[in-house]
Parts: structure tokens; sequence; C-alpha cells
């Protein structure tokens, strides 16, 4: 063997071990953090008074705005291939404006939403390859805490009752619901250890929202929409592999 195919050879083993060091194998801890949009594709059912009569605001609507949040998540990979995956974000405040009839009030109130969710996740390729495609799914828990309705929303409510502007008040709850999520990423190594990649979630997910609205201490009336959210949730964000 010549001086220069040995020369050659050495490259060539150099650059195997080097992408080697690319690897998300079995036992690897993942973690990773960036920017997570959660974007609805929303719609509402009018609004409509469940107590002390039923009745419907005609035309009223609303719509859920896009938010952005700081997204952190971790990988663990069972194989080569399969890996699970928890993804938390800093609650985002999610807003709602009006829409149809109440498209006049702008803002009808905000939210803050804690979406915990697990995803068993296939990475296509071997465990060397700096660019992966990955396929998954899972389950997330949406829960909306602090929710906080807009004066003129509270104002139309009690109006609609036929009271006088500031002699009620309106709170709300949004239920809390388990949805399924599918989601497919692209994930590129940078080098041993860093990586990026980009993921796109759908969660299909339906909720109802009551408000409750009161006139001197007591329930004067209940009324409630149906809210389908449907969010697409883009997550770009660094890795870092133990």
């Amino acid at each position: 063997m010549t001086r220069q195919a040995k020369k050659w050879m050495l490259v060539a083993a150099t650059a195997v071990l080097a992408s080697s060091a690319y690897a998300q194998k079995a036992g690897d801890w993942v973690i990773g953090g960036g920017a997570l949009l959660y974007a609805p594709q929303d719609s509402t059912t009018p609004l409509r008074f469940v107590s002390p009569v039923e009745r419907e605001l005609p035309g009223s609507g609303a719509s859920v705005k896009n938010a952005t949040t700081l997204g952190l998540n971790v990988h663990y990979f069972l194989t080569d291939n399969w890996a699970i995956e928890g993804v938390l974000g800093v609650p985002p405040k999610i807003k709602l404006d009006g829409a149809g009839t109440l498209a006049p009030l702008g803002e009808l109130g905000s939210a803050k939403l804690y979406a915990p969710s697990v995803l068993g996740k296939y990475f296509f390729g071997n465990p060397d390859d700096k660019f992966r495609v990955s396929v998954g799914a899972g389950v997330t828990y949406s829960a909306f805490r602090s929710i906080r309705l807009s004066q003129g929303l509270q104002n139309t409510l009690g109006g609609a009752l036929k009271l006088p502007p500031g002699a009620s008040s309106t709170s709300a709850s949004i239920d809390s619901k388990w949805a399924p999520v599918f989601n497919v990423g692209a994930n590129y190594a940078i080098d041993k250890n860093w990586g990026v990649t980009f993921s796109v979630s759908y969660i299909p997910m339906k909720t109802n929202a009551t408000l409750t609205t009161q006139a001197g201490g007591k329930t004067v009336a209940v009324s409630k929409t149906r809210v389908t959210l449907d969010p697409i949730v883009p997550f770009l964000y660094v890795t870092y592999k133990f």
C-alpha cells in the first residue's frame, strides 16, 4: 500500500469517526429550547345565555390570536430510532378578539395556557446521520388559568341583561382538555453535542367556556360558548446532547 493510499484511508477513517460523533443513539438524553408558536385554527359558536333563560347573542363570535413563547423539551432515546419526548413551554398569554357582532369590542379577554405534552417519536435513518427526519404522536393536557375578561365584554353582557354599566361583573372558566398531538420534525446535527430542530405539531382540540355574571352578590346569568382551537404549533429550537 502506497503512502498516498494510507493517507487517504486515514482521512476516510477520520471522517467516519467524526460523523459517528453526531449520533443520537440508544440511551442518549437530548435537551432543547427555542421559539414555540401557538397558532389556533379557531372557530366559536355564538355566545348563548343558558340561565336564567336560554337565548343567544345573535351573530356573536370570537377569534383566538397567535401567541409565541419559549419552548423547552427533552428526548430520551430508547433505541437508535425510537425516542420519548416531553415538551413544556413558558405559559403564553392567549388573547381573544371579538368577531361578528362582538368585533367592535376588540379584545374580549385573555388567559394563560399551560399545555405540557408527551410524545413517542421515530427518527428515520442511522444514528450517525447529520440530518434526520422524525414523526411522532402523543398527548397533551391543556389548562387555562388567569382568565381575564375585558370591561367592554362585561358591559355588553350586563347590557344584554338590561343592567346599568358597572352594576354587574362577569368571570369566566375554560374547561381543561386532554388532546392528541401529531408531530413531524427535521433535525440537523451541528457537531457532536449541538444541533437544531424544526418541528410542527397539530393538536385537534375543542373546549367550552362558561361565563358567570353576578350582580348584588348573586348570580344573575350564565352563558356559554364552544371554542374549536385545533392549533398548529411550529417549534424551532437548539438541542444539546449529553
